[in-house]
């Protein structure tokens, strides 16, 4: 019997825990002597701190303590530059990052003042009322031009600006291209803020162990070993003394990959302060605040192209609202600066961006990580060409793709790994192919024009994409065989959801024949596995998994060479299946795995020098620079003119991410990205008004997809393996929600035959509301 899993529809082996109720999240853990955390929080986005006192807090039964930024000592500290800068020539940065508490001066709502702590949630809560805090306000900068004027209040005044940071990137000659172009098509395009809404937000535990010396940290964290590392220099201890436990999470895309968080910086403090372990949960209404946005943009961007739809460049100069600290350094600027050139032959391209500092909360990665906004630009540039040139919007883009004998091509400038952003491999025409087929393409007009005589109007969008994916720095993995035959695999990096345990096993499992059941996967916890980087930028299976591999290949190699001097014949002789090794063509002539593993480690008896007891093998990985997938997203939607009540009447996503591990697990990666790029694109949208304040944090007012707003979506894969790997693998956790929103506009323009009206939707999200606001004015002119 074969147990070769990989590349098969295995079911998950996390998933019975789960249905169950006996995974652990961090609001399960209960320790005995637990206290609870809240936090008070600025009610306004931009003033100085008068005064703050908490003496009747304290006085409220059941308040143990409670602390503001002066009571923290030198352990008050700005946070760390988690990514620098890339070495881009003439770059600006003024980095200034968050802190624990807020100190002298207040700059987004939200911002902690005090933490209180008591014995349960609901008397810290309480508590927070008791608090006196006197602020002097200050004007808040939220409109991302006006915050660049003169004369603009300051979010942080030694800067002197709130320039927060200016790129530019070139390629070729945009001038001289433009002059040579027939047509030159120039629009501004506006992206929105939005949260990223997980089932489980954020928490943190810490227990401080006096008698063993020991922190223990439950973090709702992306990155575990990062946190452990910074948090062990903070409180001034070695880094084998603080253990972090990344358990389930439940949903992360970015946000949760932040460090530090205050409430990762203050709960272990004030658990070695009180000796007693403390707990926080990050509330619905606090998420809108307390975590990490994403982001907003304004791009002033034109396209050069001649008669035939060739492009001879684009020309991009954006503003990038980074709220009020930029820790996360410039990913996400630098993300859209990047993905804007698509699977594209551009020759000529000239970029700018200032990432702009605001009275707003900050601004990191979320699911896409600016991927989206580029692509919105790209894809909206091609559709207004084709209105203009008289050409099919598919026709287009078919014409720029990059052709398959120019792999690996050269974008020629600098992506956010500080490499030169290089496609590794692609074949982006099948693709296309593949997704026109899929939705009928060809004889929609037909079926449009039939609805239209019963008053239904049907629309389709189409839109490519690249998503730069598995990024370094590295990720190791251990791969034991035990006594008993089951293998065991312990990685850095942290789950939130990705099929881990099971991909992982899947690694495993095919290289030492055993069944995935058989593979035991621990993620996320410092202890089991000590060095690593994070689960972020759709690099698991690419970095972690290829890590997985090599130490299962290594362990491999090595039961064959125990069997092989067992059997006294030559390891070409012998086959790994089923959980033993056996002479091939003599299935009756085997050892168990697990019997070589004894063997392995023996009581008595020498050994040969250098040979290694156990059978287990620990391996690295790091790849060079990241795997560049590509997709084509399709969609036919039905729209109410009255209402602009949207259906999705059809999905279709082609798919490219080279080697495919679990092909369910990969469509389940696909289904939540495109649900969000469905919110990103036509419901999502934080509101803030000029103080600052945010209008419309509820989820009665911030508006989500449900699962009647997805639809069903047919999925299909092409595989051009990525040669930067040794399996070929390319990310795929992000591809789901990058084009949402060029799509949506497609698809809305064409269903509701806007451009005939003098409408062009240059902006996301696009809800019922904004899109009756813009037929309006438009009847109105």
């Amino acid at each position: 019997m074969s147990t070769r899993s990989f590349g098969e529809p295995v079911k998950r082996n996390e998933d019975r825990r789960l249905l169950i109720g006996q995974a652990l999240f961090i609001d399960d853990i209960e320790l005995p002597g637990m206290l609870h955390a809240a936090l008070l929080r600025s009610q306004v986005a931009h003033a100085r701190i008068k005064k703050i006192d908490f003496s009747r807090a304290l006085q409220r039964p059941g308040v143990v303590a409670a602390y503001v930024a002066g009571d923290l000592g030198d352990y008050w500290q700005p946070g760390p530059i988690l990514v620098p800068p890339p070495p881009i020539e003439g770059i600006v940065f003024h980095e200034r990052t968050q802190v624990p508490l807020a100190k002298d001066k207040v700059r987004h709502v939200g911002e902690p003042l005090v933490i209180v702590i008591a014995e349960n949630r609901y008397i810290a809560e309480d508590a927070l009322d008791d608090i006196d805090v006197e602020l002097e306000p200050l004007p808040a900068v939220v409109d991302l031009e006006r915050g660049l004027s003169a004369g603009s209040a300051l979010v942080h005044e030694d800067v002197g600006s709130n320039v927060s940071a200016w790129v530019r990137q070139t390629r070729g000659n945009y001038a001289a291209a433009a002059a040579k172009a027939d047509r030159i098509i120039t629009r501004r395009f506006w992206y929105e803020h939005g949260i990223s809404s997980p089932i489980e937000t954020r928490g943190v535990v810490a227990q401080w162990d006096m008698r063993a010396n020991q922190m223990t940290i439950w973090d709702t964290t992306q990155a575990p070993v990062f946190v452990r590392n910074g948090l062990a220099g903070m409180l001034g201890l070695n880094e084998r003394q603080v253990r972090v436990i990344a358990p389930f999470v439940g949903g992360g895309f970015g946000p949760k990959i932040m460090m530090f968080y205050p409430e990762e910086v203050l709960l272990p403090w004030v658990s070695m302060k009180l000796n007693r372990p403390i707990k926080w949960i990050e509330d619905r209404l606090e998420h809108f605040f307390a975590t990490t946005h994403e982001r907003g943009q304004i791009h002033d961007a034109e396209i050069a192209l001649t008669n035939d739809g060739r492009i001879l460049g684009i020309k991009d100069v954006f503003l990038h609202d980074g709220g009020a600290y930029d820790p996360y350094g410039l990913t996400v600027p630098i993300n859209s600066q990047c993905t804007l050139l698509g699977p594209y032959v551009v020759p000529n391209y000239d970029s700018t961006f200032t990432q702009v500092f605001t009275n707003l909360p900050t601004v990191t990665p979320y699911r896409g990580a600016g991927r989206q906004h580029g692509v919105f630009v790209m894809e909206r540039l091609l559709d207004l060409a084709a209105h203009e040139l008289n050409i099919d919007p598919a026709e287009i883009r078919r014409r720029n793709l990059i052709p398959p004998d120019a792999f690996p091509y050269n974008n020629e400038i600098i992506y956010q790994d500080f490499e030169v952003l290089e496609y590794d491999s692609g074949n982006y025409e099948p693709v296309l192919d593949m997704a026109l087929d899929a939705i009928g393409y060809g004889k929609f007009r037909e079926q449009q024009a039939a609805a239209r005589l019963q008053g239904r109007h049907l629309g389709i969008g189409v839109a490519c994409y690249v998503e730069g994916t598995g990024i370094g720095p590295y990720e190791g993995a251990k791969v034991q065989v035990q006594g008993n035959g089951k293998v065991s695999v312990a990685t850095g990096i942290g789950t939130q959801g990705q099929g881990h345990f099971t991909v992982f096993a899947q690694i495993a499992a095919d290289q030492l024949g055993v069944a995935v059941t058989d593979v035991d996967v621990v993620t996320g916890d410092t202890d089991q596995f000590y060095w690593g980087a994070g689960t972020f930028a759709s690099r698991g299976a690419v970095v972690a998994g290829n890590a997985v591999n090599e130490a299962a290949k290594v362990v491999r190699k090595k039961a064959l060479k125990l069997a092989s001097d067992l059997f006294e014949c030559s390891e070409d002789d012998l086959v790994i299946d089923d959980g033993k090794v056996s002479i091939v063509g003599i299935p009756e002539k085997f050892v168990k795995l697990g019997d070589l593993a004894n063997q392995a480690n023996p009581m008595r008896g020498a050994v040969e020098p250098g040979t290694e007891p156990g059978l287990e093998s620990t391996q690295y990985f790091g790849p060079k620079m990241g795997a560049t997938a590509n997709g084509v997203h399709a969609m036919i939607i039905e729209m109410d003119p009255r209402t602009f009540d949207l259906k999705i009447l059809r999905y279709v996503v082609v798919h490219d991410c080279g080697t495919v591990i679990n092909p369910m697990i990969l469509a389940g990666q696909i289904h939540g990205g495109v649900a969000q790029g469905i919110g990103n694109a036509f419901y999502e949208k934080l509101v803030f008004d000029d103080q600052g304040q945010l209008l419309n944090a509820s989820l009665a007012d911030y508006l989500l997809p449900t699962a009647l707003e997805v639809p069903r979506m047919e999925l299909a894969h092409t595989v051009t393996k990525s040669p930067l790997n040794p399996m070929g693998i390319k990310g795929a956790g992000e591809a789901g929600a990058i084009p949402g929103g060029p799509l949506f506009a497609q698809a809305i323009e064409d269903a509701l035959d806007l451009r005939a009206r003098g409408i062009e939707l240059l902006e996301i999200p696009l809800s019922p509301s904004r899109l009756f606001e813009l037929t309006r004015k438009a009847a109105q002119t």
